[in-house]
């Protein structure tokens, strides 16, 4: 690990429309919500572990991590919980993972940080092979205003706010399938039979 303080974020402030309009990081695999396994993984990786969640605030409050709601109206995606993790972060630089990926490496935030110390981006995106992972990114705090101006703009895509920043992208081409997303009922069945 680095010297720099880390706060991560659990990315689970979706309405789970193709999961069927739940909330999917409460979702079980295995007998426990989505959300738990991955703050299992996330949190030893960070110096604070917050989760965005704008429902059942009190059910992931459980998980014994502070939640904080999107500060952007009408369910914004995913940029809309890094905007409030940066919001609310006490660290310098912030890594999310979403509540929909169990398997996440866990050397994520190691890697991450490294290639962002050794390349002086703002930003340092995960990728396997030819296909950039945005949510599993870290990035500095001091991008906030950059992002509040990008977000009232009324823009949401993730990959169009990156590119107007000096990122990196990080190969995990060694651990392609700990990116693996549960996003219907029957990826969820699939890897709770197959796990």
């Amino acid at each position: 690990m680095t010297h720099t303080h880390i706060t991560g974020v659990i990315l689970a402030g979706g309405l789970g429309r193709r999961m069927g309009g739940v909330d999917k990081g409460l979702q079980e695999l295995q007998g426990r919500p989505m959300a738990a396994w991955v703050a299992e993984r996330l949190a030893p990786q960070v110096d604070e572990l917050l989760i965005n969640a704008n429902q059942n605030a009190e059910r992931y409050a459980a998980f014994g991590h502070r939640v904080v709601a999107d500060r952007i109206a009408g369910f914004a995606g995913p940029l809309a919980g890094l905007h409030a993790a940066l919001s609310a972060a006490t660290h310098p630089w912030v890594a999310t993972a979403p509540c929909d990926s169990p398997f996440l490496p866990a050397d994520l935030v190691a890697r991450l940080s490294a290639a962002l110390l050794a390349s002086e981006a703002d930003l340092a995106v995960a990728r396997t092979f030819d296909q950039p992972h945005p949510v599993f990114c870290l990035c500095k705090r001091n991008v906030l205003p950059h992002l509040t101006a990008y977000l009232e703009s009324g823009e949401r895509k993730f990959d169009r706010w990156y590119a107007t920043l000096k990122t990196v992208e990080v190969p995990f081409d060694d651990e392609a399938a700990a990116f693996e997303n549960i996003n219907t009922r029957d990826e969820l069945q699939r890897f709770d039979s197959a796990r």
